[in-house]
Order: structure tokens, then C-alpha cells, then sequence
């Protein structure tokens, strides 16, 4: 491990911004460990993170100490160690036999510079920690004090994030009239009452949010809370996206995780109302996965897992263009980090009444759908049914 340690003082400073330790070895202990560098009263500590269950446990070391008890963990305990710095990148592995083999890449432009962790200085939220909320309060992710659950702050978090997306786009949406705003497969609407929430307690917006899900239960259970809190404009209904017409003009449509298809159908109303911003978080790509075919490739997509992955990928990218050429400004964006969940890419769609259709920009999705032999859902519903420009 001589190189190791090397490495760690090296690169263990204040500089860095953080270092994560996973691939276990063993099934009892940490699954994961996260560094980083804080000032405590004035002195340079280093904070570690253990993940034990949906336990996070934390401690403060010197320098020369966390950087012992890492040299520890990788000679006894795990596989892999990533730092990330702010002009550099490095990935440390361990065989089974204790070889360390170190890569460390530079960074072409140095990172935005990150303060160093002050400690117990709160990340700000636009959901406030310490301040009760109360659909979060009922929905588990929050004590009566407005703590945040340990299991559920990844939750907390994905919220945040959400509604950060939607803090970007909120000049697109108008505050002279009412918006309309609807939430395709809501599930138990986290989601729904946090835009709610924000966008109404918070901005001040005039919104009416509809939620819609399959599940009677799901839909019973927060139609009673939204009149719980007095939220008048906002309404759940059960049913199916592809088949709902309750509305004839919609500004913003929300989907989380709808699977498979069901994002297909969602973009297309979306598009068919002509939503100024459309959100979408898509799932379970299976649809390009049974067709895809392609000679060149074909040695690769014979391992599932690759397929799988790659099938999402074309999807994804596929459904973006597709909204381009129906005069959308499209952004595929990370919604969380990969750390908490594989589903973690988001479609964000703004209508620019400005932006010039191109056959070229069509053409080569159409060419890219040719060489994969794939029907998207997206393309028959928007392009092969007399509604192609």
C-alpha cells in the first residue's frame, strides 16, 4: 500500500472535495464511505461518512488520521476509491491479491471552486430543513420538527432538486392567469404537493395541479390530503395517460417515472397542448429494447445489461429530438446523483415559438431509428399519423 499512501497525501487536502470508498468486501459494515474537508472553530478537519443500512454515521478526523484509517479500509474492507478534486479526477482499485492500480486524470478546465464544508452549516434548500411542512410531515419525510428522516432524506433531496428544475423555467409561466400544471403517474405525489406548495405558498403562483395515477387507493389517499391543507386547486384523478382528455390547454406537464411508453403517450399530450415546459423523468425503456437491432453492434448488445442500458439511452435521446423538431429547446440533464438511484436523467422540454423546424435535424433522428430497426412509440404517435409537420 506504499503507493496508496502516497497517493492520499498527495492529494488528501483542501483541495480536494471529496473521496468515496465502495465495492465492500464483506456484507457486515459500511456499504459506503464518503471524505471531505471541513473547517471546525477555525481548524481543518476531515469529515467521514460511514453508510451503514439507512444509517449515515459521521466522525471528524485530522489529516494524518483519516488517511490511515483509509489505507485501512482499502487493505482490509473495499475495492474502489474515487477522489474528486478540483482540477483532477483519480479512481483507485484493489485486486484481490492487494495491487493497487491508481488513474488519475486531470480536469481540462478546473472545476467552479467549492467552498470547504463549514460544520453544520445547512445546504439551502427551496424545502427548508427546520421548517415543518406539513404534507412532508405526513408523508414520512419529515419529523413534527421539521427534521428530515435519516431514511428519507434521499427523498428530501430528489424533491429539491425537482424543484430547482422547475425554479429555471418559472419565466416561461405566466403569473397574470391561472397555470395549469399535470402530473402523469403521480404515485404517491411528492412530487405534486411539493410543486404545489412551492409554487403556490412559496411564488405565489395562481396553479391548479392535476395528478394522475392508476391506483384508486393512491388517488383517495391524496385527494384527502390535499383538502386537508387546504390545497383547492389541487385535484387527483385516476387513469390512464394515454387515454385522458380532461384538459384542452395545458402549460407545464410533469412526469416521474412513468414506464415504459407511458412517457411516450405523456410527451405527446404535452405536445399536442402545447406546454411551454415539459419535465419528464423516464423509466424502464423496454419498448426499443425488444427491437433494437444492428449489425455493427450486434457483439455488444448480446450482453443484456448492456443492452439495456443502451436501449435507454436511444430512447432518451430519440424522444429528445423528437421534441426538438416539434420546436422545443431539449436538455437531457442529471435529476440525481447515480449514487441514489439508476433512474436518473431528465428530459427538460421549453417551447420556442422562435425555433425554425429543420428537415436535416429530423432526418437524422429518422436515420438514426433506420440504423437501430426501432419503432418508437413517440415517432407513430407524433409523426406517422398525418401529424408530422
Amino acid at each position: 500500500m506504499t503507493e496508496l499512501a502516497g497517493f492520499l497525501e498527495t492529494y488528501v487536502n483542501t483541495q480536494m472535495i471529496r473521496i468515496i470508498i465502495s465495492g465492500p468486501r464483506k456484507k457486515e459494515g459500511p456499504s459506503k464511505i464518503q471524505i471531505r474537508p471541513l473547517s471546525l472553530k477555525g481548524e481543518i478537519k476531515f469529515q467521514e461518512t460511514q453508510t451503514v443500512g439507512q444509517k449515515e454515521l459521521h466522525k471528524n478526523y485530522e489529516q494524518n488520521e483519516i488517511i490511515q484509517r483509509m489505507l485501512e479500509w482499502m487493505e482490509h474492507s473495499f475495492k474502489k476509491l474515487q477522489l474528486e478534486g478540483q482540477d483532477i479526477d483519480a479512481t483507485v482499485l484493489i485486486s484481490k491479491k492487494g495491487k493497487a492500480t491508481i488513474k488519475i486524470k486531470k480536469s481540462r478546465t478546473p472545476k467552479e471552486f467549492v467552498p470547504m464544508l463549514a460544520h453544520n452549516r445547512k445546504k439551502k434548500y427551496l424545502l427548508e430543513e427546520g421548517r415543518p411542512v406539513p404534507f412532508l410531515i405526513d408523508l414520512g419525510v419529515m419529523s413534527e420538527d421539521g427534521k428530515i428522516k435519516n431514511a428519507r432524506y434521499d427523498k428530501f433531496r430528489q424533491l429539491n432538486r425537482f424543484l430547482e428544475f422547475i425554479e429555471d423555467i418559472l419565466p416561461k409561466l405566466p403569473k397574470e392567469r391561472e397555470v395549469t400544471i399535470l402530473d402523469f403517474g403521480c404515485g404517491k405525489s411528492y412530487l405534486t404537493f411539493a410543486m404545489y406548495h412551492y409554487l403556490h405558498e412559496l411564488k405565489h403562483y395562481d396553479v391548479h395541479i392535476i395528478g394522475l395515477d392508476l391506483k384508486t387507493d393512491v388517488i383517495e389517499k391524496c385527494n384527502r390530503l390535499a383538502d386537508k391543507y387546504g390545497y383547492e386547486k389541487l385535484n387527483f384523478y385516476q387513469g390512464d395517460i394515454a387515454s385522458y382528455e380532461g384538459c384542452e390547454q395545458v402549460d407545464m406537464v410533469v412526469t416521474l417515472h412513468a414506464c415504459d411508453t407511458a412517457t411516450d403517450y405523456a410527451l405527446e399530450k404535452a405536445v399536442r397542448w402545447n406546454a411551454s415546459v415539459i419535465l419528464s423523468v423516464p423509466c424502464c425503456q423496454h419498448e426499443l429494447n425488444r427491437q433494437i437491432k444492428n449489425e455493427t453492434l450486434a457483439p455488444i448488445l448480446e450482453y443484456g445489461i448492456l443492452k439495456e442500458r443502451f436501449s435507454a439511452i436511444l430512447t432518451d435521446g430519440l424522444r429528445a429530438q423528437m421534441l426538438e423538431s416539434k420546436g422545443y429547446d431539449t436538455q437531457i440533464l442529471e435529476f440525481i446523483d447515480m449514487e441514489h438511484t439508476p433512474k436518473n436523467l431528465l428530459i427538460r422540454a421549453v417551447k420556442n415559438e422562435n425555433k425554425k423546424y429543420s428537415e436535416q435535424q429530423k432526418a437524422a433522428w429518422e436515420a438514426c431509428i433506420e440504423a437501430f430497426h426501432v419503432k418508437p412509440t413517440l415517432q407513430k404517435e407524433l409523426f406517422l399519423e398525418g401529424n408530422h409537420k
